[in-house]
């Protein structure tokens, strides 16, 4: 029995050690796994780290040809939009080239026109200078008639005659033609009035406006209200004498008075004083007969 109990712990023990041998083996086969395996799971994890970079190189590359794509769409879009800014100018070429065509035959026929409009006006100025001359020449007879009549008994100072542009001036002194202070003509006004009257009663196309001047010497009395109203009163006179006394057409005639003002001389002297107090009778062409030579209508026709 004792012998037995020896066997069995002997049998234990021998069984112990070999299971301890066998637990180090297995220990140590499952290290080296352990050691193979976190090598590998090192490798795994290097692996990762390369594929997850190369994963955001790829997400970058891909957002890169996302811009890239919408440049390029936008590109394409302006291409499109100068492409259609092109065909439209194009079009617009075209449409101005066929215009042009009429406007050249238009313009052809405008030349024409104007060239025949131009020979018209050639015409129409021969005739303006025709004119003029006419009326310079008129006009030059006139004042050497009215210099032929007007010379005998007559101041130099009292009557000034003169040609100016299309229009003869006739300038009587004051104390010539009026009494002091008044409208009243006097008998030798009459006189030189009645010459001036032949010359143009001889002259049915002119008109005669007689102006009245003063100083700037204030005037008031009973029959005068101020310079302004002398020098109306002084014109009306002469208009008056020339149609009632010599029977020139009323027609004819304009009365105008032009107060202290259009002087001739400063005023601050007696001499310039009277020089300023004057009437000018001024014989020029009919109004209308004036326009009409400048009414193209007027000019000859081809």
């Amino acid at each position: 029995m004792k012998q037995l109990a020896i066997l069995i712990l002997t049998i234990f023990l021998f069984g112990s050690c070999a299971s301890k041998k066998k637990l180090e083996e297995l220990s140590m086969a499952h290290q080296k796994e352990m050691d193979i395996a976190n090598k590998q799971l090192g490798k795994c994890g290097e692996d990762l780290n390369q594929y997850m970079a190369r994963l955001a190189e790829s997400q970058r590359e891909i957002e890169r040809l996302k811009g890239s794509t919408n440049t390029s769409k936008n590109t394409v879009e302006l291409l499109k939009s100068q492409l259609d800014d092109c065909l439209k100018q194009r079009d617009r070429q075209v449409d101005q080239v066929g215009d042009l065509t009429v406007l050249s035959q238009s313009a052809n026929d405008n030349i024409k026109e104007t060239l025949g409009q131009l020979q018209s006006r050639d015409k129409y100025i021969k005739l303006l200078q025709a004119a003029k001359t006419k009326a310079d020449s008129i006009n030059l007879a006139l004042a050497v008639n009215l210099k032929g009549v007007l010379k005998d008994g007559i101041e130099d100072d009292d009557v000034e005659i003169r040609v100016d542009k299309t229009v003869v001036f006739v300038n009587l002194s004051d104390k010539m033609l009026y009494y002091s202070g008044s409208s009243d003509i006097t008998p030798r006004a009459t006189e030189v009035l009645g010459k001036i009257a032949k010359i143009i009663e001889s002259r049915p196309n002119l008109e005669v406006m007689v102006e009245g001047y003063t100083d700037n010497v204030p005037i008031r009395n009973s029959c005068v209200k101020d310079n302004w109203d002398l020098s109306v009163k002084r014109a009306t006179s002469v208009v008056r004498v020339l149609q009632e006394t010599y029977k020139v057409d009323p027609n004819r005639l304009i009365a105008a008075g032009r107060g202290m003002y259009n002087t001739l001389a400063d005023n601050s002297t007696a001499e310039g004083r009277a020089t300023n107090r004057r009437t000018r009778i001024i014989i020029l062409p009919k109004l209308n007969e004036f326009y009409d030579l400048l009414n193209p209508d007027m000019a000859p026709k081809k």
